[in-house]
């Protein structure tokens, strides 16, 4: 069993910056995909960003270029580096690690733990 815990959301304005952090438990993080999602007011939960355990990662469009995932094994916590952000970038942030996921994917049903998310809101 895997716990996940988000911290660093806030209130930012229009092209600030925030970091996210999401601490896990377990001694096998290192080879856990850890997976950034959102989901905003009125919308489904999407996808954000995910590195696997050899540190690839994807991004999805709307954030590629502006956010960095990163992740410190030797911690058990995985990062995820917000910058110029946009009041479309407003949801809550959740942490998601996955078990059996050897590439990058972007599928939410192949994560197996969840955190309980992180408010992010960032204002015009």
């Amino acid at each position: 069993q895997v716990q996940l815990v988000e911290s660093g959301g806030g209130l930012v304005q229009a092209g600030g910056s925030l970091r996210l952090s999401c601490a896990a438990s377990g001694r096998t993080f290192s080879s856990y995909a850890m997976g950034w999602f959102r989901q905003a007011p009125g919308k489904e939960r999407e996808f954000v960003a995910t590195i696997n355990w050899s540190g690839s990662t994807y991004y999805a469009d709307s954030v590629k270029g502006r956010f960095t995932i990163s992740r410190d094994n030797a911690k058990n916590t995985v990062y995820l580096e917000m910058n110029s952000l946009k009041p479309e970038d407003t949801a809550v942030y959740y942490c998601a690690a996955a078990a059996s996921i050897r590439g990058t994917d972007v599928r939410q049903s192949r994560y197996d733990y969840w955190g309980q998310g992180t408010q992010v809101t960032v204002s015009s």
